[in-house]
């Protein structure tokens, strides 16, 4: 019996697991040795399958190559809006989700790496930095503000529990008490490149604007709160070394 080499070790694994960390030993190896990445490649084709990674994630996973999707669903598939067997307003779901998370997040990354080259002009011998890790830059969705905002559209409460469930079991999203952060999978299957532009161009930009002057207008009253209560304790300090 052979014994499996790297390459076959890391395909196995990520089918096994259907994600993992850029942090792994093997996949931080495979990020790093291009003969060792091709030839996963290579043994995952041959099951018609590829590597996904992309810098802005924390995890690398594996997808369907799109020449063996039709043998592999039929004619059903190259109508259907998903493949994992998402009913349509979970998918609609998955979009505003993506949205909320990945293009606020994706932002956030840009900055702070511009913001580190600029850092970095005047060093001659400067190791480049990494983009910030997502989980470092993610933001989190409140459970009660997706209700209120999209809950008539996707279904009410009901629908709404149940497809987040379903999104969270397929690595979408995670749930963190009231909140709802980026799966490990959110920004690996779905193409920023075909969806950003649809979203940003379209009807869900003006509620994408909405939700951002809302946080800002809270950031803008917290601020506010905790100045005040600074000016409040600093008064009643200097009163109390008056008297």
């Amino acid at each position: 019996m052979n014994t499996p080499d790297e390459a076959a070790l890391l395909a196995a694994e990520l089918l096994a697991r259907r994600w993992l960390p850029r942090q792994h030993p093997k996949v931080k190896r495979a990020l790093v040795d291009a003969d060792l990445w091709q030839a996963v490649q290579d043994r995952l084709a041959q099951v018609g399958l590829r590597l996904v990674d992309n810098i802005h994630a924390d995890n690398v996973t594996t997808a369907m190559v799109r020449t063996v999707e039709h043998a592999v669903f039929g004619e059903a598939a190259l109508n259907s809006h998903n493949n994992i067997d998402l009913p349509r307003d979970a998918v609609s779901l998955l979009v505003v989700l993506w949205s909320l998370i990945v293009l606020p997040k994706r932002e956030r990354q840009a900055a702070r790496d511009a913001s580190a080259e600029g850092d970095l002009q005047d060093e001659m011998f400067s190791a480049e930095r990494p983009m910030p890790r997502a989980e470092s830059v993610s933001p989190m969705v409140s459970y009660k503000a997706l209700l209120a905002d999209f809950g008539a559209q996707l279904g009410k409460k009901t629908r709404l529990d149940g497809n987040l469930r379903r999104l969270e079991n397929h690595g979408f999203i995670v749930r963190k008490g009231e909140d709802i952060g980026e799966g490990p999978l959110l920004d690996l299957l779905l193409d920023y490149d075909v969806l950003a532009p649809r979203i940003l161009d379209g009807t869900l930009s003006e509620v994408l604007a909405r939700t951002r002057a809302q946080k800002d207008a809270k950031a803008a009253d917290d601020n506010s709160i905790e100045t005040s209560d600074a000016a409040t304790t600093a008064e009643e300090k200097h009163t109390g070394e008056d008297n």
